[in-house]
């Protein structure tokens, strides 16, 4: 099985290209799981297959480290485009990729057949309870800082669907926030059937916050591209941030902008580490 490594700003993915090659005869999620090892695997934050698509350019799938599937990867899908048009899978610079949230379009930066950074368009954020998805009433209402009390203490929290889950909590000293004792237990909160993604974000400025992020499935990550989005939404709907935001994470720094017509679009890089061949005997556990 070939592979290629890439990262997001430190966000890391396994790449398999199955266009190439057959993974049907795989266990997905547990693929994902032997792959992601950072000791006995490749190591990463999750796995992405690279697929083709009836109704866009590509489809991308994305399973995280705990083989759980995720709808999308913001940092994996800038990942992605950089994977397919370096390798002569197409040659435009304006690519539709279909995810489980959605066909999304990206407009890359390319410079001496390299693409330097991309430019997603995540579409609208779903702001209704219900289309999060978390529990609880008005199903049919926004959550803007609804209290929430994890382990003894109560946090207000604003939840923002950007075709996957996020609980964005505005803290005041990020560096020595507990983010590893609370992720998990808001990630696995009785309101979040689907469980969730949890961001944690300090205000620099109304125009530069910073953000640790526990990831769903993947524990905390360096980066993750729609908790970016779901963060700068969240701040300008609890009015802390203009819509126009620099978002500052662990691994490096994404802009992002919530346009008047209500689409999210986020640009960042993307960085190639590795490609290589997996020995069949550590994926032999995986086989159906």
């Amino acid at each position: 099985m070939e592979f290629a490594k890439l990262h997001g700003l430190g966000n890391d993915y396994v790449y398999i290209n199955t266009l190439d090659q057959d993974v049907s005869e795989y266990d997905l999620p547990e693929l994902a799981r032997i792959l992601s090892d950072r000791h006995f695997g490749i190591g990463a934050d999750g796995m992405i297959l690279v697929m083709p698509s009836d109704e866009a350019d590509f489809r991308m799938r994305v399973f995280n480290a705990d083989g759980s599937e995720a709808e999308m990867c913001g940092n994996g899908i800038r990942g992605l485009v950089k994977y397919v048009y370096e390798r002569g899978m197409t040659d435009q610079t304006t690519v539709n990729i279909e995810t489980g949230a959605g066909i999304l379009r990206m407009a890359l930066t390319v410079r001496e057949g390299v693409v330097t950074a991309a430019t997603v368009d995540m579409n609208s954020p779903r702001l209704v309870r219900r289309q999060i998805p978390m529990l609880g009433e008005p199903a049919d209402e926004p959550v803007i800082e609804q209290p929430l009390e994890v382990d003894g203490r109560s946090f207000d929290i604003t939840c923002v669907s950007m075709g996957n889950p996020h609980c964005v909590i505005f803290v005041a000293d990020l560096a020595s926030f507990d983010v590893t004792g609370i992720g998990p237990q808001i990630e696995n909160h009785e309101l979040f059937p689907e469980r969730t993604n949890v961001e944690f974000v300090s205000v620099a400025d109304r125009e530069h916050i910073k953000m640790r992020v526990w990831e769903r499935g993947s524990g905390e990550t360096l980066a993750c591209g729609t908790g970016a989005c779901a963060a700068v939404v969240a701040g300008a709907l609890t009015d802390r941030t203009e819509r126009q935001v620099q978002v500052e994470l662990l691994g490096g720094e994404l802009q992002i902008e919530w346009h008047e017509d209500e689409h999210v679009f986020m640009t960042g890089p993307a960085t190639e580490v590795f490609s290589g061949r997996v020995n069949d005997r550590v994926v032999a556990p995986a086989r159906k």
